[in-house]
């Protein structure tokens, strides 16, 4: 799966959160397994889209890969270099070139703090200029998210949802990093607003030749922004391929079932289409089905889907598939 020009290389990445018991003498008793032995790459100036549904891990496999989680098990590569076995030292300095956008303006950013402040704070860490530079860097970064620089001395509650995501976005742009983390940054806004940041992610990528892992649910929007697209049940990827590949030959049951619920802007073709509704909950990631674990709610499951975990295979060249039966999926579901 990983090429030359890898960016970010992940491993059989694990992160399971401890579940423990008792007041005093706390022990464990389980773990919630929120990513369970993923791999895949992010390809140097590319947009990596995640999809899945609420849970499946998508937003912790992005802080992990950043180490703002601890790894149970796995490896983390940018460019060539373990993040999971280097110092803190090492790794501080090496977060300069790995930033990330949070999921909501409104609880990203401290409310004590003016804007300026906000965004001039990853420069106060990393040293970085004078206190002249850095208050003109911070103008810059305002200007180049759209907002006024003469706004520095507001606080965030003086602005709306989109202009705190663009804060938010100035904020991880400030130590010109890399790769960036897009952590489902328009879910909380209005749909119209949501354009507007995306059209400016967009622009800032080609300015600044910058990676993105994009984190999100709104499968048109990664379809849009994304060159390849990865699919994610209960901490597992299930399908990766580039974003055509994906929308016009998908494999995997999950897949299909989650793009057939995707709009199609054409009133016929929307009439005609079949809409796949998943029966049943999504299991608990504390105590995963055995197997595979969509079989619970695969309409094709069959016995050999209980017992056998399919492995994530190349089953044509740049399409991977975790499925048993991914060649006739599409014959039986649609």
């Amino acid at each position: 799966m990983t090429t030359n020009n890898s960016m970010v290389r992940v491993e059989n990445l694990v992160k399971h959160f401890p579940i423990s018991q008792g007041v005093i003498f706390q022990r464990q008793v389980g773990a919630v397994k929120a990513v369970d032995n993923i791999s895949f790459d992010i390809k140097e100036g590319e947009t990596l889209g995640l999809v899945g549904e609420s849970g499946c891990g998508k937003s912790t496999t992005g802080r992990t890969i950043l180490q703002l989680h601890e790894p149970t098990d796995g490896k983390v590569y940018f460019e060539n270099k373990d993040l999971t076995t280097m110092g803190e030292s090492n790794l501080r300095k090496l977060r300069r070139d790995m930033q990330i956008i949070f999921q909501d303006p409104y609880a990203s950013l401290n409310p004590r703090m003016t804007i300026g402040d906000i965004i001039r704070e990853p420069l106060d860490i990393h040293k970085i200029g004078t206190s002249k530079e850095r208050l003109e860097r911070v103008q810059e970064l305002l200007n180049l998210v759209r907002l006024n620089p003469f706004f520095i001395k507001r606080y965030p509650h003086e602005f709306s949802g989109g202009q705190r995501q663009r804060i938010g976005v100035a904020r991880a742009l400030a130590l010109n990093p890399r790769f960036i983390v897009c952590d489902e940054p328009i879910s909380a806004l209005d749909v119209s607003v949501q354009a507007q940041v995306v059209n400016l992610l967009e622009e800032l990528q080609e300015k600044f030749e910058l990676t993105y892992l994009f984190i999100a649910h709104d499968l048109s929007m990664v379809r849009h922004i994304s060159n390849r697209i990865a699919v994610m049940y209960l901490g597992k990827l299930v399908e990766l391929a580039d974003k055509e590949e994906l929308f016009y030959n998908k494999m995997h049951p999950y897949s299909i079932a989650l793009l057939s619920a995707v709009p199609i802007p054409d009133p016929i073709k929307e009439r005609q289409r079949k809409r796949i509704i998943l029966e049943g909950d999504v299991p608990s990631p504390a105590n995963p089905p055995s197997g595979c674990h969509f079989h619970t709610r695969c309409p094709i499951a069959k016995e050999r889907c209980k017992i056998e975990d399919p492995p994530f295979e190349e089953k044509e060249p740049g399409h991977w598939v975790a499925c048993h039966f991914s060649k006739t999926a599409q014959e039986q579901m649609i």
